[in-house]
């Protein structure tokens, strides 16, 4: 009889393995299964796979953490075959104003318990920040009315964090609970981006000027940690990478070349260095997206105004040692332009780092990184005017009164994108929108604004009903 690989390489050969080979892998016999049942591989499954999310022992409970992956996997898929009516369908008419920016405050996250509530926030037109209970259908909280129109809006769903940016400049933390903002400071300049993340030291926000400033502030006291010029026009875009290294930012002028920073300059700034930074050869930047769990890889959407081609360049960053100094590299691994022939996409989103999903009038393209195209969906009769895109989802909201779900397929497997179902904005009206609908999704819910006129929204909560 053959003897079995040693424990230790075994491990080392079973953490090359994704969730659905190491749970085979575990089936051939029992010696394997207990090397593949070890709380630590699943550890680092759950690691690779929710980088973002600050996991401990504490919060796991009886579970382990196979169990806790398996369940979250669960949890997670349930939308994959959902149906129209399995939803809850709930609808927020009145004196709301026209809505802005949303997001969700909470349930976007893994929760341990699976249970976590979806709330979501919604900007409005009346100069007020909205709180709203998913599953209820219920305003939760209000703010006081605001000076100014909020303009900007993000969230921290880790810690429950909202914050605005108005007309004025004046930024705002709210915990969407007490009356007042938890802190408030007004930017000598008009912000014009907004990013917020959590790192192993806190949580950071960044803002970006009309100057082409950006400005790093602690969370919630608002105090400055540091400032950097990044160009001479306005920073339109800032997107942190998905494990807090980098941060893009860009301006869609077409004299800006989007740059690349390393956060850790932003948030320890040595006096009398500039950060270290690397600028992405290109400008007239449309959109960009890290990779959720490549955290290196970004994707950038581009247009070249002079031949009327929208184009995609992904590019790894590296930090590298040359000349004894630290520089940033950025490693064009891929670029292609889409032929003349095709609208000119507004909205991107990536998968696992290899492939872009966009749209281009009513329909929905997959293209590889290279250009291959590889599915087309055609579930809309007009012109999409919104794409969601998440780790897991894919949203479009069109013209046509509906919107359809999407998902990616576990690590990255053929058919790659898969089409979910189908649900209507609002339910037996088919009034045409004064303004573009938007939509965002979590595990559990989907939320809809419509405005069937100019002077008020109509807010559209699906639930699953679990």
């Amino acid at each position: 009889m053959e003897s079995p690989l040693p424990e230790v390489p075994l491990f080392k050969v079973f953490s090359f393995l994704d969730v659905f080979d190491l749970l085979r892998a575990g089936q051939v016999n029992k010696y394997w299964n207990k090397v593949a049942d070890s709380d630590r591989l699943w550890r680092d499954l759950c690691l690779k796979k929710w980088s973002f999310y600050n996991f401990s022992c504490e919060h796991l409970g009886p579970q382990t953490w196979k169990q806790f992956l398996l369940n979250q996997i669960r949890h997670e898929r349930r939308m994959e075959l959902a149906q129209p009516e399995d939803f809850i369908y709930k609808k927020a008419t009145g004196n709301l104003g026209i809505l802005g920016p949303i997001a969700y405050l909470s349930g976007s996250s893994p929760s341990m318990n699976g249970r976590e509530k979806s709330v979501i926030c919604t900007v409005s037109s009346k100069r007020l920040l909205y709180a709203w209970d998913v599953w209820e259908g219920t305003m939760i909280w209000s703010s006081p009315v605001q000076p100014s129109s909020i303009k900007l809006l993000v969230t921290l769903p880790q810690v429950h964090l909202a914050f605005t940016v108005d007309l004025e400049g004046t930024v705002k933390v709210w915990n969407c609970q007490d009356e007042d903002a938890l802190a408030a400071l007004t930017m000598p300049q008009a912000c014009f981006s907004l990013e917020a993340f959590l790192t192993k030291d806190g949580p950071f926000l960044m803002v970006g000027n009309s100057e082409g400033d950006i400005y790093t502030l602690t969370v919630p006291e608002l105090r400055s940690v540091s400032k950097v010029n990044a160009f001479n026009y306005s920073v339109d875009f800032l997107h942190c990478s998905p494990d807090k290294t980098w941060i893009f930012a860009s301006g869609t002028h077409q004299h800006v070349s989007p740059k690349v920073l390393f956060v850790e300059c932003l948030l320890r700034p040595s006096e009398g260095e500039s950060p270290l930074s690397v600028s992405l050869p290109f400008s007239s930047c449309c959109r960009a997206c890290w990779a959720p769990r490549r955290a290196n890889r970004i994707t950038v959407m581009f247009q070249r105004a002079s031949f009327k081609k929208t184009g995609f360049s992904t590019f790894d960053l590296t930090l590298e040692r040359t000349g004894g100094r630290t520089v940033i590299q950025a490693h064009q691994i891929a670029s292609f332009l889409l032929p003349v022939r095709m609208e000119s996409p507004i909205w991107m989103g990536v998968g696992d780092g290899n492939m872009i999903v966009f749209e281009s009038g009513p329909y929905l393209f997959l293209f590889t990184i290279n250009g291959l195209q590889l599915q087309q969906f055609d579930d809309h009769e007009l012109t999409i005017c919104n794409l969601w895109v998440d780790s897991l989802h894919v949203l479009t909201t069109s013209m046509d009164n509906y919107l359809h779900m999407y998902m990616w397929e576990e690590e990255g497997r053929y058919p790659y994108l898969k089409s979910c179902f189908h649900l209507e904005h609002i339910r037996n009206d088919y009034t045409p929108s004064c303004f573009f609908t938007k939509a965002i999704c979590d595990n559990t819910s989907v939320v809809c604004v419509v405005s069937r006129s100019r002077e008020t929204s109509i807010l559209v909560m699906y639930s699953l009903n679990v």
